[in-house]
């Protein structure tokens, strides 16, 4: 078993889900994986949470324990021996700490950007208001409202699927990827009432990715999250 690189929790991973054709992402799938689907389609998802407690190798690194992400991935998978490991590839992550984004990039093979970024929760009277801000060109926000409780996943569900890889694979170089597990247990979802995106996906991810600007997404949820570990990688 890897040694474990990183330690924190992800809190409220609000997340919008969106189905794409599999020939967008193709450039994209890591050597040995492909592309993994649910009931025939192919997703990707926009998401925004919060690190919390953040440890690198058990250390926390001043101003860089607590900040938002906020990502595009898609999902692949990859099997040894007779297991399907189910995993997330980053078109890009967006966080606003140098030393996240230089570790990430060198050690993991990953896509950090650094942007300015903010986030605001509001709990009143069991109404959730979750929302994650970040800029580029101007301010982009993805906002949830929901109530309740989170509730635990329905077995078998889009919710249970987008959530539960738990492997991430990056390219690296020639035939190679880069494969690191990524552990917590399962999260919960909360009943959501409506939502906000704004946001230019051209201007963030490129021309591959324009056609989100004029489609809504197939589901939007917001889970909970928990603490997470992170292992080192290795090459496959």
């Amino acid at each position: 078993m890897k040694k474990t690189f990183l330690t924190a929790e992800w809190r409220k991973l609000a997340m919008a889900n969106y189905i794409v054709d599999p020939g967008i992402l193709q450039k994209y799938v890591p050597p040995h994986t492909e592309l993994d689907f649910y009931n025939g389609n192919c997703y990707v998802s926009l998401i925004g949470f919060l690190f919390m407690n953040t440890r690198i190798k058990g250390i926390k690194i001043p101003f860089h324990i607590n900040f938002e992400e906020v990502n595009l991935r898609f999902y692949v998978r990859y099997k040894v021996g007779e297991e399907w490991r189910r995993g997330a590839v980053f078109i890009s992550e967006i966080v606003s700490k140098p030393m996240i984004a230089l570790v990430a990039n060198s050690l993991f093979h990953e896509h950090y950007e650094i942007l300015k970024t903010k986030h605001s929760w509001q709990n009143d009277n069991d109404q959730l208001k979750v929302s994650y801000e970040w800029k580029k060109k101007n301010w982009y926000q993805f906002e949830i409202e929901t109530s309740g409780n989170p509730q635990p996943f329905i077995k078998g569900s889009e919710e249970e699927f987008i959530t539960e890889h738990y492997w991430g694979y990056t390219s690296a170089g020639i035939n190679k990827s880069l494969e690191y597990a990524v552990e917590h247990p399962s999260w919960g979802v909360y009943p959501i009432k409506k939502y906000h995106i704004h946001a230019d996906f051209e201007d963030l991810y490129g021309a591959d990715f324009a056609f989100l600007n004029q489609q809504a997404p197939k589901s939007v949820f917001l889970v909970e999250g928990s603490e997470v570990l992170i292992r080192d990688g290795g090459k496959i």
